[in-house]
């Protein structure tokens, strides 16, 4: 039991030292906010123990030192005036309040070498919190309506991240609601999408509303939307063009093929047979029967319909600004019609079970090419969302 003890003291010590050893590691590297946050974590339980008194001198000099450092920070960015250094000392009074509150639990913390209690002088921030989220707000307002009044879109997109920002901090601040709704749509991407027909064939304007309808992609998103219809007010920064360039499809084809099909299948039972011919008898004097197999035959008369159709096309990138191609991709798809059926003489079940749905079937009208190239538009449609995913307008 003693070195039960012995290993747990041990063991606690350990990790105590490692504790204190991290902590002052963080405190004279300058991570103050590190060594009080491990001090703390430290502190919470068991704090009177005499293993704990490192904690509480460390967490004493890094409460101090983090405070000094903080309000001189504090202090030079008020000399400089800047207004962009309202959110840096704004964040900074939130930091010395939520740092008291984070020691407040676990005081008092007796030093038991200098019979007192740790020294922690806490302030009220509550009015300069207040005062300097007012500056932050009046800040990120003014700093907002100048970026709108730009004709970046980039400018636009980071007036919007600050108006959102300024609604966390002050919800119904002016005419925040209104200012980010302009922002959001100054700051988007508009592109126009639209299909070109290069081919000596007509496309079905099936396969052209399918793949016009972006709705169905999912491709939007907060800065890039797709219309496939012109809006009126809106101007359009970019184009997608799907070009088709060419349609191939094959003749309608009926192949024929003869098969011959064995198989040895079980047909009852038989006596077995010496080399003389007689039946071979077991101890009792019975007739020893085996499997008595049997070979079947079939001959298959399979018929395959075969047509294939192949669309090639491009997808074309258009800065309308500049008026510019920036990308082509190609985009080609392909579609099968593959279908089976088959006659048979013979016994059936020479074949293989899986094949036997084909004697069901009979002869069917080959589709038409129309149908064929708008069958082949699923395809096409998974390979255009891909590119689009991949290659965005804006990088």
């Amino acid at each position: 039991m003693s070195k039960k003890i012995t290993l747990l003291v041990t063991f606690f010590v350990l990790i105590t030292s490692c504790g204190v050893r991290q902590t002052r590691e963080s405190l004279t590297s300058g991570d103050y906010d590190a060594a009080i946050q491990t001090a703390v974590e430290s502190l919470r339980n068991r704090k009177d123990a005499k293993g704990k008194q490192d904690y509480i001198y460390l967490l004493e000099e890094a409460f101090a030192k983090a405070k000094e450092r903080d309000l001189q920070n504090i202090n030079i960015w008020f000399k400089d005036a800047n207004p962009s250094n309202a959110e840096k000392i704004y964040t900074t009074y939130v930091q010395l309040n939520s740092r008291q509150e984070l020691i407040k639990p676990i005081l008092p913390l007796k030093l038991i070498k200098e019979g007192r209690n740790a020294i922690f002088p806490f302030e009220d921030y509550s009015d300069q919190i207040i005062n300097s989220k007012n500056a932050l707000a009046k800040h990120l307002y003014d700093n907002s309506k100048a970026l709108l009044a730009t004709k970046d879109k980039m400018s636009f997109r980071r007036a919007y991240d600050d108006l959102v920002y300024l609604n966390t901090l002050n919800p119904n601040y002016k005419d925040v609601a209104a200012l980010t709704n302009e922002a959001q749509l100054k700051g988007t991407d508009f592109v126009s999408v639209y299909t070109k027909n290069e081919t000596n064939m007509v496309i079905p304007v099936r396969l052209e509303s399918d793949l016009l309808d972006f709705s169905t992609f999912g491709l939007n998103d907060k800065w890039t939307v797709y219309h496939s219809n012109k809006q009126k007010g809106i101007t359009y920064d970019y184009g997608l063009i799907v070009g088709f360039r060419q349609i191939n499809i094959s003749p309608e084809q009926i192949k024929e093929k003869e098969l011959i099909k064995e198989k040895q299948i079980l047909d009852g039972k038989k006596a077995l047979l010496n080399a003389q011919g007689q039946p071979v008898k077991d101890s009792l004097g019975h007739t020893i029967m085996v499997d008595n197999f049997k070979t079947i035959r079939a001959t298959i008369y399979e018929f395959r319909q075969y047509k294939s159709a192949q669309v090639t096309a491009k997808v074309d990138y258009i800065d309308f600004k500049t008026n510019q191609l920036i990308e082509t991709f190609p985009l080609t798809s392909e579609f099968v019609f593959d279908y089976i059926y088959a006659k048979y003489n013979g016994d059936k079940r020479a074949c293989e079970e899986t094949y036997y749905p084909n004697f069901d079937r009979r002869a069917v009208p080959f589709p038409s090419n129309e149908q064929m190239v708008y069958d082949s538009g699923q395809d096409l449609k998974a390979k255009l969302k891909d590119i689009i995913t991949r290659n965005r307008f804006r990088r």
